[in-house]
């Protein structure tokens, strides 16, 4: 088995791999002796520190009795290892980079994200999550099952790891998505149930103006021990970058947003009068001017720890 460094998709193929192993009854050493490999090779192999080829990964799950599209799903991962960019369509159903995402979610110590036009799907509420899909292109009959999945993937943040930092701009809380009963039942979950979880939460205050973050929303999990992985996605696909020029570039982005942001305190504040004025019957909003003063953190000193940069290689 040729020797490649261990990256995210490596990880993502060996923690399938695992699964399948798992699923089939197999501890590590029983399915090596039917391989016909050392227990270090299925272990390396499990743990993406020693990817399988294409082959050696089509023989691995054929032993364990897996599903054909599961193989054909598996096999192509293991085709990309040598790519530096790694692509995943979004098609019917729940879409591949899904189920990328949440592997590389789960296995995160640390995860940055910052959201410009809509609140983070690790936050959103039912409502919100299927108004949305419902305002988008998802076909009607895949709606429940997409927002089944977002509401699934909020156990994350239960969970003692990862440290998670969300930076959301203003006009995300002021778009109102649904309903007023939607957008206040929204701000109330930002306002509970991240403080209960320890998790945190930014604004950028739109009166800061032009900002870091104009190119668009993304996504930085950081594994200890390894490279950064960079989530960013469009309507059609999503993106899991790991060249170390293009994850710099982005932990400068967070840094920037960080001076731009309001401090924890202050986030919280705006969030909260944000859920009273949404406390209000349909059509009777009225916001308050924009253009006041805003303190931000580089005028209360607050300070942000960024994702730590990667090694220079």
């Amino acid at each position: 088995m040729e020797h490649r460094e261990s990256s995210a998709l490596s990880r993502e193929l060996g923690a399938e791999l695992r699964k399948a192993r798992e699923k089939a009854g197999y501890v590590g050493y029983q399915l090596a002796n039917r391989l016909g490999w050392s227990a270090s090779k299925v272990s390396r192999a499990e743990t993406g520190l020693q990817p399988p080829s294409e082959v050696d990964t089509a023989i691995f799950l054929s032993y364990c009795h897996a599903e054909r599209d599961e193989i054909k799903y598996l096999m192509g991962v293991a085709r990309e290892l040598s790519d530096a960019y790694h692509l995943r369509p979004h098609g019917s159903g729940l879409p591949d980079e899904l189920r990328t995402l949440i592997i590389q979610e789960t296995t995160a110590d640390v995860i940055t994200e910052f959201e410009v036009t809509r609140i983070p799907g690790l936050l959103q509420t039912d409502d919100y999550a299927r108004a949305l899909f419902m305002a988008g292109v998802v076909p009607p009959k895949e709606i429940g099952a997409r927002v089944q999945a977002r509401v699934d993937r909020q156990s994350l943040l239960a969970r003692p790891k990862p440290d998670i930092t969300f930076f959301i701009h203003e006009s995300a809380l002021r778009t109102p998505v649904g309903s007023n009963r939607v957008m206040h039942e929204q701000c109330l979950k930002l306002l509970f149930d991240v403080h209960r979880h320890g998790s945190v939460i930014r604004v950028i205050p739109i009166e800061h103006g032009a900002h870091a973050g104009m190119s668009g929303a993304f996504r930085i999990m950081q594994v200890t021990g390894y490279n950064p992985v960079v989530y960013v996605e469009t309507q059609t696909v999503s993106l899991f970058l790991e060249k170390v020029s293009e994850v710099t570039t982005y932990l400068r982005m967070v840094d920037k947003l960080a001076l731009a942001a309001l401090d924890e305190g202050q986030s919280r504040e705006l969030i909260a009068q944000l859920a009273s004025d949404y406390d209000r019957p349909e059509g009777s909003m009225t916001w308050p001017a924009l253009g006041a003063p805003v303190p931000t953190a580089a005028t209360t000193g607050t300070v942000f720890r960024s994702p730590s940069p990667p090694p220079t290689p």
